[in-house]
């Protein structure tokens, strides 16, 4: 069922205005005699610019299974023109693979992520090939080695950066939520090769969780710092995990990051996850 469909099922007058529907406000406590509420034509997502009133109008309706479909729907469909649009950015041929341990991480590990070193506009750092979930690479993430700054380069700038790595490794149907990458190759290397960086909390949304859903994921664990930043960004990404039906695990260990844990931390931390 899309949107279109659930109104007229429910028997909601509606009039098409570019990418919406607009709606006599759904709200109980507002009589709206001049229709202001607008409804997107694909999502269901209403705001009644009148009284404020907004929310879903599947869940309004109680057809929460139906949205959730319609957004995998959506998000498989989106995937597929991703992969058929363009080839991503070529890896560079000349580029020499990192083959050191840098912050105690094993050379395999680095092997694992691809990583290279001081190619070009990269000198003096160690690049992270940053791949989506079609497989081509959207940018690459370059960390500088000795203080330089940037301390972290996004190459090409303002790249849209996907969850990483896209292609996930679930244990026991759950992902570890990670904020920076360095935090995500911790973990990975000790054995949690479960762990997805974010690159930053304001870089998740509702769609990049719920292409983890779509492979078979049902529960994050959410691994941010521990400072009040992290924790109250953990709440605002519980929030978006339990909009699309995404069970939810906050893990905060005062003073201390995932990419500053040691291999008995990280072995105490996966027995407590999934003993």
């Amino acid at each position: 069922m899309n949107v279109e469909e659930l109104l007229q099922s429910k028997q909601v007058e509606y009039i098409p205005k570019g990418k919406d529907y607009v709606v006599s406000c759904l709200s109980p406590e507002h009589d709206d005699t001049n229709p202001s509420m607008r409804v997107d034509q694909i999502t269901g997502i209403f705001h009644c610019f009148s009284c404020g009133y907004k929310g879903n109008l599947f869940v309004h309706f109680g057809e929460r299974a139906s949205f959730l479909h319609l957004r995998r729907e959506l998000l498989k469909k989106k995937i597929r023109e991703k992969r058929a649009e363009s080839v991503g950015l070529p890896f560079p041929q000349s580029a020499l693979p990192y083959v050191g341990n840098w912050r105690n991480i094993k050379p395999e590990t680095y092997r694992k992520f691809e990583v290279f070193q001081d190619h070009d506009a990269f000198v003096g750092r160690i690049v992270f090939p940053v791949r989506d979930i079609s497989g081509k690479i959207v940018a690459f993430n370059a960390r500088h080695m000795t203080g330089g700054t940037p301390k972290y380069l996004i190459s090409p700038p303002g790249a849209r950066m996907p969850l990483y790595p896209a292609k996930v490794e679930p244990i026991q149907g759950s992902v570890i939520l990670v904020e920076g990458i360095y935090d995500m190759v911790n973990l990975h290397d000790k054995g949690l090769t479960n762990a997805v960086c974010c690159f930053g909390t304001r870089n998740i949304n509702e769609d990049k969780l719920s292409i983890l859903r779509l492979q078979g994921v049902e529960r994050a664990v959410i691994f941010f710092d521990g400072d009040e930043a992290g924790q109250s960004a953990a709440v605002n990404v519980k929030d978006m995990c339990e909009r699309i039906d995404l069970l939810t695990v906050n893990v905060n260990i005062p003073d201390t990051d995932p990419g500053g844990l040691t291999e008995g931390q990280v072995d105490k931390l996966k027995k407590k996850l999934y003993a």
